[in-house]
């Protein structure tokens, strides 16, 4: 086996761990999920992958980097790095599809991808869809959820309250 073939194999090996992390806010995404693992690069065995925050002061972005440090070391893949790039900046088009549904499923509306609603091309509320029952019928209650990247929302049918990831 050449020195480029077992990089490559120790890559799909990383990507395969990256998609076990899970994300400390949301435990239903991983890192692959959340399309905040940007890279993994690999070069005479050594590894170093490369995470971008969804937002610059995301307070989970140390936790999530030792956490991926520890699942590569926990399948010996010592000597690896976790670097952070922040450009180009996070975005929530880099959330999955698969992503997008597991959000919907923990009860999470997941952003929005383009909105027909005039009201948001001049800065005002989206209405959204209640991940609970699928109404469109809902309100902002305040602008940060749970996390500063989720909204706190509440659908006036079946009035139950909802986090918002925030479109970036």
């Amino acid at each position: 086996m050449t020195a480029a073939t077992a990089d490559t194999e120790i890559e799909r090996r990383v990507w395969r761990l990256l998609e076990q992390v899970q994300d400390p806010e949301i435990p239903v995404l991983s890192v692959v999920d959340l399309g905040i693992a940007r890279d993994v690069r690999v070069r005479d065995g050594e590894v170093e992958v490369v995470i971008t925050p969804t937002y610059s002061g995301c307070p989970a972005m140390d936790t999530i980097a030792r956490d991926i440090a520890d699942a590569l070391a926990a399948e010996g893949l010592g000597g690896t790095r976790v670097t952070t790039q922040l450009a180009p900046a996070w975005t929530t088009d880099w959330l999955s599809d698969e992503a997008r549904a597991k959000l919907a499923a923990y009860g999470v509306a997941p952003p929005e991808r383009a909105s027909g609603d005039k009201r948001s091309l001049l800065g005002g509320e989206v209405t959204l869809a209640c991940p609970r029952c699928g109404s469109r019928h809902s309100e902002r209650i305040s602008q940060f959820g749970s996390t500063a990247c989720k909204a706190l929302y509440r659908c006036l049918d079946c009035l139950e309250p909802f986090d918002y990831f925030k479109c970036v």
